[in-house]
Parts: C-alpha cells; sequence; structure tokens
C-alpha cells in the first residue's frame, strides 16, 4: 500500500512539473515582452540579457501611442471585432442548429462537408474572394472582414454542434407538444441553456478579429480604415526598427485578449469541455 501510494504521489508530482514548465514555456515570452516594453534599445539587446530594466521607460507607451492614431485603429479593430461577435453568434447557433436538432435528408454528410471547408487555408482561397469582392465594389471597407461572418465558422459550427447535441432531445419534444416552433426551441431553450459554448465562440471571434493582419492588408486601402496590427507597422522604420516601442505597442493589445479571458475563463473551459460529449 505504501509503494502504491508512493508511486501516485510521483506520478502527481511529474503532472505538476510538466504542466509547470509548459506554463513557463508560454509566460517567460510574455514577460519578457513587458520587460522589453520599459527597456531602452541598449537595454533590449544587451549582451548578456537584462531582464529587469534599470530604469523603466514609460515614455515607451505615449511615444509608440502618438507614432500613430492609436485611438482610431482601435476603434477600426472593434467595429470589426464587434461585428464579428455578432455575425459569429447569430450564424453559426443556426447552422449548428439545423445540424445536430433538425432531422433532414443529408444531414451527415453536408456536415462532413462543412468540416472538410477547414482544411483550407485562408492564403488559398484569398484571391478568389479579393477578385469577389473587387467585382462588389467593397474593397477598402470593412465588409470584407465583416459580412463573411455572418455565413458561418466551420470550428465553430463544429464546437457549437457537439454542445447542442449533449442537450436531452426530450426538452425539444416536450415544447413541441406544447405547440413551440422550431426558432422557439433554438432562442428561449438552446441558446440560454449553452451559454458556456456560446461564450467560447464569443472569445475565439474576437481573439481572431483582434489579431488578424492578413484580412486588413489584403482588404483595406485607406490608412483611416486601418486596425491596430496593420497600425503597428508605422512605428517601425525599414533601417532602424523601434523594438521596445512595438513590444510596448504588442502589451498593448496582449492585456485585454488576457484580461477577457480571465473574466470569461469558467465559461470558456466549459464550452470546450461539454463540446467533446458526443461524437
Amino acid at each position: 500500500m505504501r509503494s502504491k501510494k508512493l508511486m501516485e504521489r510521483l506520478e502527481l508530482a511529474a503532472v505538476y512539473i510538466i504542466l509547470g514548465l509548459t506554463a513557463l514555456a508560454f509566460i517567460i515570452p510574455f514577460l519578457w515582452l513587458v520587460s522589453g516594453s520599459l527597456k531602452s534599445s541598449s537595454e533590449l539587446f544587451a549582451n548578456p540579457p537584462v531582464w529587469l530594466p534599470s530604469k523603466p521607460q514609460w515614455t515607451n507607451f505615449t511615444t509608440a501611442f502618438s507614432e500613430f492614431p492609436f485611438l482610431l485603429y482601435l476603434r477600426n479593430t472593434l467595429t470589426i471585432a464587434g461585428f464579428g461577435i455578432i455575425g459569429a453568434v447569430l450564424s453559426n447557433t443556426l447552422i449548428a442548429y439545423g445540424f445536430s436538432r433538425v432531422e433532414w435528408k443529408g444531414r451527415d454528410g453536408a456536415f462532413v462537408l462543412v468540416l472538410a471547408t477547414m482544411m483550407l487555408p485562408f492564403q488559398v482561397t484569398m484571391i478568389p474572394l479579393f477578385i469577389m469582392f473587387q467585382k462588389l465594389g467593397w474593397i477598402g471597407t470593412f465588409l470584407p472582414l465583416i459580412v463573411p461572418v455572418f455565413f458561418g465558422n466551420p470550428f465553430f459550427i463544429f464546437l457549437l454542434r457537439q454542445f447542442f447535441q449533449g442537450i436531452p432531445k426530450e426538452l425539444s419534444q416536450s415544447a413541441k407538444v406544447d405547440g413551440a416552433s422550431e426558432f422557439r426551441i433554438y432562442w428561449q431553450m438552446i441558446l440560454p441553456l449553452s451559454l458556456p459554448v456560446i461564450t467560447t465562440v464569443m472569445i475565439f471571434s474576437f481573439i481572431g478579429s483582434w489579431g488578424d493582419f492578413i484580412g486588413p492588408l489584403v482588404f483595406l486601402s485607406d490608412n483611416k480604415l486601418y486596425t491596430l496590427s496593420l497600425g503597428i507597422q508605422q512605428i517601425m522604420s525599414v533601417n532602424d526598427p523601434r523594438w521596445p516601442l512595438l513590444m510596448a505597442v504588442g502589451v498593448s493589445m496582449t492585456l485585454p485578449v488576457l484580461m477577457i479571458f480571465f473574466v470569461l475563463q469558467k465559461y470558456f473551459i466549459q464550452g470546450i469541455a461539454f463540446s467533446g460529449i458526443k461524437g
């Protein structure tokens, strides 16, 4: 018995050590980013490396934000992210409801086709999308970054479908007996019960829009419509990149995502865990 308990403790200690090392692998780069944002250029590239700045350069943040219209780019980014969240929730929940709660011929085959589109990276569809949006006259506007979100995302559809399948179908059947329509069941019964996975979709959608670089780079041509990811380029020069300023902006762009995750991590973890209940 003692040897068995000792083995269990050793296994538990090994798990904690592995988790701790994995956490450090993610935390150390972020700590270096924060430290670098408060350093001068000489300290940033000192050899051996200097972890703590001798005199924190808080002016790096004010200088970085004064180098480009931060508030304008922040507004543009939040506009795209806000519509992206709305589109992701409305479209993907409806599509996932149809794939999980409504019986129709060819449903499973259509779902497989939807999942197959996940294998197509954006770089493959970028040129056809650009040509299509150009013919529609949408290049140079937010529309190419907002409208496609309202037509579903295969990964979000998969998450939501898996979660919806975990909700007992007896609830829907009882509601239908009482005369409820499919839309009423979806709106008043399924969505309130799916808050964890909907929150997960919202977090993923916000992170995708917040850090997106290729999409705005391809579809936005007016400097007044740039997002924060594109605005970072403006504080760089070809011959003299100002890395402390870039790190200051990097910290400012990372903190909102971290705050949102820590505030909503309970729902995020539930949404990911419960979505894998059924295959």
